[in-house]
């Protein structure tokens, strides 16, 4: 059994190789064990030095094209004020407001569901809706800025 110490994008792999049988390699990736089928099959007895390990290559998320704005113009710039950001991940269900409507403080302005529950996500400002990060559907992290209000 071999065991290895990789960094790829920052990130540390503690890699572990079992076995390899003719282009299959049983290995424990940070005690997740994966049977890795090679493209081509490797000598066991040559040195491992030769096989190239690739990071993961990012994916392109496809442009969104932007919600047609309504006709009124909103009191604030668009994105202007204090944005209200999601307090833990979850898909968002609903929209309640669009841009440039006025909202109170505690007015319920979106829908997240999270673990299955419907979650009520409530102004914390008095004012009008100046821009919508966010599309019904859509999936966030806790964190996130889902509007401002201006």
């Amino acid at each position: 059994m071999n065991k290895y110490q990789y960094k790829v994008q920052g990130v540390d792999y503690d890699v572990e190789i079992e076995e390899v049988e003719g282009n299959v390699a049983k290995v424990n990736v940070n005690g997740i064990r994966f049977d890795v089928e090679l493209k081509q099959p490797i000598n066991p007895t040559s040195s491992l030095k030769k096989v190239r390990v690739e990071a993961p290559k990012p994916v392109a998320r496809p442009a969104v094209p932007a919600a047609a704005a309504p006709a009124a113009t909103p009191a604030a710039p668009a994105g202007a004020g204090s944005p209200i950001k999601a307090p833990l991940p979850g898909t968002i269900t609903e929209l309640k407001v669009n841009v440039g409507d006025t909202v109170k403080q505690g007015d319920c302005v979106l829908v997240l569901e999270a673990m299955k529950m419907q979650n009520n996500i409530e102004s914390e400002y008095e004012g009008t809706v100046t821009s919508i990060t966010v599309k019904q559907g859509e999936t966030v992290m806790e964190g996130a800025v889902l509007l401002t209000i201006g």
